[in-house]
């Protein structure tokens, strides 16, 4: 049985605390904190865990200061630190009109609110069929 150790959980969001302080671009941050390599993944190398800590107020709170930092005006990928990379989505033409109103609403661009969408947790129950593809 995992336990799910409060301790871990404080430890973990004391470190994103402390990067968080130095106020790095967003795009270090989700890096260095969420990203594949990121102190919270090597922090919880199972399911359980880190589904338990995605569930916490700790990373609840993390969440908050990646939304901060991406209200910055600078980004690491504007400063040319890291690639960009494009991804084309197809979508339905409703779907792709519902964004563009949404953005608007939100007085940002639909490049924006998506990767706004793309960094917050889904369910395994949300994605059809249960299947979790990764590609290049």
């Amino acid at each position: 049985m995992i336990t799910h150790s409060p301790e871990k959980f404080q430890e973990v969001f004391q470190v994103a605390s402390h990067s968080f302080q130095k106020t790095p671009d967003w795009v270090t941050f989700f890096r260095e904190i969420m990203g594949v390599n990121g102190l919270i993944r090597r922090s919880f190398d199972n399911v359980e865990s880190l589904t338990a800590f995605e569930k916490s107020e700790e990373y609840s709170t993390i969440q908050q200061m990646l939304v901060k930092l991406r209200g910055q005006k600078t980004s690491t990928a504007e400063d040319g630190k890291e690639e960009t990379r494009v991804i084309t989505v197809r979508l339905p033409e409703s779907l792709h009109e519902s964004l563009r109103i949404e953005a608007h609403e939100h007085r940002t661009s639909m490049n924006k609110l998506c990767i706004s969408k793309l960094l917050q947790l889904i369910g395994e129950e949300m994605i059809p069929n249960g299947s979790l593809e990764l590609t290049k």
